[in-house]
């Protein structure tokens, strides 16, 4: 199946502490924010590609292994022989998750604009990328600027998540860089938190006309247990958050991204593909990794009918 929907960046190996058996303990699972988001896509009912490198060794095996078994198109991934997979720990305290990175020189951080099919960016109906693809290496940065090429060429549809990672690069690289990808974004996902630094703004309202005023065509400024603010130059939508029994948001904005571009291929409705991403984005925190918890569209059907089970309690 030719993929609606092409994802290009890192994927990597988690390992998610388990708090409730023992803190010593980590579960070995999947991450890497636009993989996330394939498998969100996926899980929805569209059809998802990847685009990245792995390394030749038991990881880069695991997540080729994951990507058949989610159904996510993985043609054009490619192994390095002479690098590894990348891998991160997530810990939990009262105040969160927590990351820590082990993906320096790492297999994903080694693309090339020379590793890119254009044809089969050209093929999609969107592609998504992601601020910690253009953060992890130049070569992964002129890669994503490659393929924003193709796609703006071949009328693709760009979906671009603001996602920030200040131990990969400075505070003013990334400013820079999102503000030179803005005017590309047809979806512009950026959340909250990484809003504030990246522009200075702290009032939700303000940071998405800020977005909109620099080429973004929708913003979907994901407010974590808030919900989401959906505008465009017409209209403004404030969806509240669903009350779940949250455990782990490890994977919670990505689930938003993949399931709002499915169900927009579905009906290209914003605010009703924002309201379904928001349901999505719950109960991707029921549970423990990026991975395990992401909804599949039935459930997320279910639980936007009735919102009565034992997640949901408003």
């Amino acid at each position: 199946m030719v993929p609606e929907i092409v994802c290009l960046g890192e994927a990597l190996i988690e390992m998610n502490q388990l708090p409730e058996k023992d803190p010593r303990l980590f579960y070995s699972s999947f991450g890497g924010d636009v993989s996330n988001v394939a498998v969100s896509i996926a899980r929805q009912g569209s059809a998802a590609g990847f685009l990245s490198l792995v390394g030749n060794d038991l990881f880069g095996d695991q997540l080729l292994e994951l990507w058949q078994k989610e159904g996510v198109n993985h043609a054009h991934v490619s192994k390095v022989q002479d690098a590894s997979t990348g891998i991160y720990f997530v810990t939990h305290d009262t105040s969160g998750h927590n990351f820590s990175y082990f993906r320096k020189d790492s297999a994903a951080s080694q693309i090339t604009p020379e590793n890119l099919p254009n044809t089969y960016i050209a093929s999609a109906k969107v592609l998504h990328i992601s601020a910690i693809s253009q953060a992890i290496s130049p070569s992964s940065n002129d890669t994503v600027n490659a393929a924003i090429q193709i796609a703006t060429e071949n009328k693709v549809l760009i979906s671009y998540d603001t996602n920030l990672r200040l131990k990969l690069w400075s505070l003013e690289q990334a400013r820079e860089t999102v503000q030179q990808t803005i005017p590309f974004s047809d979806f512009l996902f950026p959340s909250l938190e990484d809003s504030i630094l990246l522009t200075g703004l702290r009032e939700p309202t303000d940071i998405v006309d800020f977005y909109l005023k620099n080429g973004a065509k929708l913003v979907a400024l994901k407010l974590g247990p808030a919900g989401v603010l959906l505008a465009t130059e017409e209209s403004h939508h404030r969806i509240q958050g669903k009350t779940v029994e949250t455990v782990d948001a490890t994977g919670a904005g990505d689930s938003f991204n993949g399931a709002f571009l499915s169900e927009w291929l579905r009906h290209s409705n914003p605010l009703e593909s924002a309201q379904y991403a928001n349901a999505a984005a719950a109960l991707s925190t029921i549970g423990y990794g990026a991975i395990e918890p992401i909804p599949y569209r039935l459930d997320v059907e279910n639980f936007i009918k009735s919102c009565s089970n034992q997640y949901c309690t408003s």
